[in-house]
């Protein structure tokens, strides 16, 4: 799979292009543990919890997780499918417009 370009919260107009296929399956881990949540998740919960549902071939025991984690909240932010909370720990969750794309 060729590359996509992410956007970040935090530098709205930037861009950057990653390995399609990790962005895809993190995002995907993401969105299933998200979506089954009725509560904001922080961010450490999230990282456990999309371990398990990632192909070994692309993490191999979870290898670099934690950086596709970020890398998708933050594209996800920006796109306006993803929030987070005011208070700290900072915790995320689905807006009404997660969709699937």
């Amino acid at each position: 799979m060729d590359k996509l370009t992410v956007e970040n919260v935090n530098h709205p107009g930037k861009t950057e292009r990653v390995n399609g296929e990790k962005y895809l399956a993190m995002r995907d881990a993401m969105l299933s543990v998200l979506s089954r949540k009725s509560e904001p998740v922080d961010q450490t919960t999230i990282k456990e919890a999309v371990k398990p549902l990632l192909p070994q071939a692309l993490f191999p025991g979870g290898a670099t997780s934690g950086w596709w984690v970020k890398c998708v909240q933050l594209d996800l932010e920006a796109k306006g499918k993803l929030a987070r909370t005011s208070d700290k720990p900072l915790r995320f969750y689905l807006t009404k417009e997660d969709g699937n794309g």
